[in-house]
Parts: structure tokens; sequence; C-alpha cells
């Protein structure tokens, strides 16, 4: 088979891939790839821009069942299971995970593995949830991480890029289900940028999105309720997104690329038609949306308090090299965690994101966007598109070379490495 990722940038062709339904099978795969003297690399969604997930050896596919098994606040899942059906089973047995990112494609191992976050002050990212893993080493044995039973490798393997081994299982801490009330405004950008701080402390998660050559922002405000409305009908649903976020986003796409000194004039119209009416809903079905217009992304991680001298040196970028661009740029915040190759590792974090619609030149677009969030110790996201080495990378998170050097341990011979992992995380002897 070609394997591509969703947007189309990634492809290759693997020896083989091999549907393990459990840890026990997926051992067996990875020790006959060792026979062999072939790489394995875990198949996900294929949401990751970058080369993180390519296969060039053996693809596995991670067990995807049975369901959930929950213990308490603790929910144990497949590694293998996408966060839309995650989700779904959690509600049916009154639970939820505290925050998501807007995309429920991604598998749990995938999402964690490359350090989807979300956004809210107070709020972290999924791999912050996780209380527990298990995964297939390079040697083929199993190996279950708890806080109790080798505590070590589950610090580091919440955010294991796939370096660490095949997981297999994942435990996350849950919540109590709850609903969200959304509210969406089309603002200018001077009101959204100047509020922001206090609007992201007085509301429960916060974005916006800057639509580029406009002076205007669609500011989402997601808070926790008890209410059960104003709902959206179906038929509301279905304008919001698929006809103005899907097919009209596409359209507007197209046009822009054929006829660039349309853009300032279509970016205005989509701000104005892209905020949804106020609605009440499932938390995951606020916090998630359809995302049928494939696009080319890049998104850095800084320091919260340079979230203002970030935007500014992105939209200097956006006006240089971006004339033609119509996809919104996504502005998010966080709270710091622990995990050590997270991208909030130790800082609260604002995150910023830049698109391009697949098959338009995005080069100059995002090397003028990284070089400003690389001036401001930023963090590229490791399932996004960027240029950044592991020489680069070490000096930003504290815990690199310890994530380096367990790698090194329970993966001696490279088993689990591809060309993009060698390029952020370096080669063993090198």
């Amino acid at each position: 088979m070609t394997w591509r990722n969703w947007a189309g940038n990634q492809r290759t062709r693997p020896v083989r891939v091999v549907e393990a339904h459990d840890a026990g099978e997926l051992a067996s795969a990875v020790k006959a790839a060792a026979r062999e003297g072939l790489r394995v690399k875990a198949l996900g969604s294929g949401h990751s821009f970058t080369g993180i997930g390519v296969p060039d050896g053996v693809a596995v596919r991670p067990p995807t069942g049975p369901g959930l098994t929950l213990d308490g606040h603790l929910a144990t899942v497949p590694a293998g299971m996408t966060l839309r059906a995650l989700n779904a089973l959690l509600w049916e047995q009154g639970r939820a995970l505290p925050n998501l990112g807007d995309i429920d494609a991604q598998t749990i191992s995938g999402a964690i593995s490359t350090g989807t976050h979300g956004t809210g002050s107070t709020y972290r990212g999924i791999a912050a949830q996780v209380r527990g893993l298990e995964m297939v080493l390079a040697d083929g044995s199993v190996l279950r991480c708890t806080p109790d039973e080798n505590p070590e490798v589950l610090h580091a393997a919440r955010v294991g890029l796939g370096a660490l081994g095949v997981l297999t299982a994942v435990t996350l801490e849950t919540v109590p289900a709850f609903r969200l009330h959304a509210v969406e405004r089309a603002l200018p950008l001077a009101e959204v940028l100047d509020d922001l701080d206090e609007l992201a402390a007085a509301n429960d998660h916060v974005e916006f999105y800057w639509f580029p050559h406009t002076e205007l922002a669609v500011l989402k405000r997601n808070n926790r309720t008890v209410a059960d409305g104003p709902r959206r009908g179906r038929a509301t649903e279905w304008v919001g997104d698929e006809l103005l976020g899907n097919a009209g986003f596409a359209a507007v796409c197209g046009l822009g690329a054929r006829v660039p000194t349309l853009v300032p004039r279509l970016n205005r119209l989509m701000a104005g038609r892209m905020a949804a009416p106020e609605y009440v809903d499932r938390s995951y079905r606020v916090f998630c949306s359809p995302r049928r217009v494939r696009f080319l992304e890049m998104e850095y991680a800084v320091p919260r308090e340079a979230l203002g001298e970030a935007f500014a040196g992105l939209r200097a970028a956006a006006a240089r090299h971006g004339g033609d661009v119509t996809v919104p740029v996504e502005v998010r915040v966080t709270a710091a965690d622990d995990v050590p190759l997270s991208t909030a590792s130790g800082r609260d974090t604002a995150y910023l994101a830049v698109h391009v619609p697949r098959g338009r030149p995005h080069e100059a677009y995002f090397g003028a966007v990284e070089s400003v969030m690389t001036a401001l110790a930023g963090r590229p996201h490791w399932g996004k598109l960027h240029s950044r080495t592991a020489a680069e990378l070490r000096p930003l998170y504290p815990g690199f070379d310890a994530f380096v050097a367990l790698r090194d341990r329970l993966d001696p011979e490279g088993r689990f490495r591809n060309a993009h992992l060698d390029r952020v995380l370096g080669v063993p002897g090198a």
C-alpha cells in the first residue's frame, strides 16, 4: 500500500502493514521486524503534517478495541481508538476529557504523542491527563507504566513522539461530563488583542481567529454550564459547519488562489460569516469541528508573555509573504505542565498557528513566521511543519537530554527511528 497523511504532503510505501488486535500481536510484529532488520512505526490517523509518523519499514496499527474500561475517574482505552469514538463512549459513562483540540479524528496515542493541547489559561493539554501507559518496546516486551511502576518512563512517554515504543493502551484522568456555552463574535482585532488577558482569565476556554489582511478577528469563548440551551438546530449546525465552514471556505480558498487581489475582501467576508450563533452542547461537540478542507499548518508555542510581540511579527510576515492567504491564524493559550517534551513544559504558553490550503506555496510565509517565533524561544508543535533540528530544540527543553537518553536505553538499535525523528532528536552516537 501507499501510505499518505491527511494533508497529502507525507507519503511512503511501508514494507507491510500489520493490524494488531492486542499487545501480543503488536509485540509479535515488532519481533518479526527486528529479525528482518526493519524499523517499525505506528500508524495513527495521519493528522501530523511533519514526517513524525512516516513508516519506512513495518507499519503497525495499534489496537482499536475493546472499548474503554472505567475505574472511578480513570479511563483506560486502546491506543488506536480515535478521540471521536472516545468522547462518545466517555459521555455514555457520564465522563469527559477536561480539554480538547478542535479536531477529533486523531487516535488517542497520536494525540498525546505529538502534544495536542486545546485552549484555556488554566487548562493543560491531553498528555497532562495521562495516568498510565502500556507499550511494546523494541525487544518485543510489553511495558506497563503507572505512577508506581516504571514512573520515569511514564513521565517522559506522555509526549513520546513515537520514539520510545508503540503504545497499546492509555489511561486518562477524566472529569464528570459537562456542557459548554459557546459564544462566537466577529470583533475588531485591536479590541481582542487589548482585552485578551482579561478574556482568558474570565472564561474557561478562549481562542481567536485572525483573518490576514483584515482588522477583524473571530473570538470564541466556551464556558462550562448546567444550562441545556440555547441549542443549535440541525439546519443551523449544517450551515455553520458544512456550508460555511467547509464548502464555502473551500470556495473562498480557491477563488483567493486564482485572484489574490480579492483576498482582503474575501477574508473580511468570511470573518463576518464564520462566527456561529450562541449555543450550548456537549463539551466535545463544542471543542471539536469537522475539517474537510485540507491544508498545511505550522504552529509555534511561545511564552505567554511574548504573545503580543509574536503576533505583531506574524502579522508583518503575513503582509510580506502571505498575500494570497485565506486561512485564518489561530491563537490559543494554555497553562504550564510538567511533561518533558510538551510544548507547554514549565511555562504558561500561547500558541500561534498559520495555515495555507493544500497545494499552495507555503515556504516563504511559514519561514518568515518561524523566524519570528524562534527569536522568542518558540517551540514548534511536534506534528506540524517546522525546520528545527535537535541542536536547536535541545536548549528549549530542560528535559531534552534525559528524554534522548531514555530513548537510547529503550531502543538501542533504533527500531522506532525514522528520518524525521533523527532530525528532531538526533542520531544515537552522532
